[in-house]
């Protein structure tokens, strides 16, 4: 079975930063797209970064670039999220989503209905 666990989450004050984790097993690393998405209450789930397993392909949302950075480590099947600089508005329940890399454009890899596994979430709380 296909199985994404994110971790990392946890209480943070304004101008903190967490290191979120997303463990994947069941299928090889190979030519994935991984994304980190997110849920604030009341709002819709927005793509925060996504990368490819096969390539250096990244994608960051415009409210995250430079503050945020997604990366690999492909022998261990994990994806991390760096989050620093954390601002209240990253106020959010955290998912990572895993599906094969079709390479296309930015638009299909911040696209929610392209991923078919995806973690339980993780809470990310940030405090002013």
């Amino acid at each position: 079975d296909v199985q994404l666990q994110a971790s990392g989450g946890g209480l943070v004050q304004v101008g903190g930063s967490l290191r979120l984790s997303c463990k994947i097993s069941g299928f090889s690393f190979d030519d994935y797209a991984i994304g980190w998405f997110r849920q604030a209450p009341g709002k819709e789930r927005e793509a925060v970064s996504c990368l490819s397993t096969s390539d250096v392909r990244t994608y960051y949302g415009d409210s995250v670039k430079g503050r945020f950075t997604i990366s690999r480590d492909n022998a261990k099947n994990t994806v991390y999220l760096q989050m620093n600089s954390l601002e209240p508005e990253d106020t959010a329940v955290y998912y990572c989503a895993a599906d094969r890399d079709l390479h296309l454009d930015n638009n299909w890899y911040r696209n929610t209905n392209n991923y078919n596994y995806w973690g339980q979430g993780t809470l990310v709380t940030v405090s002013s």
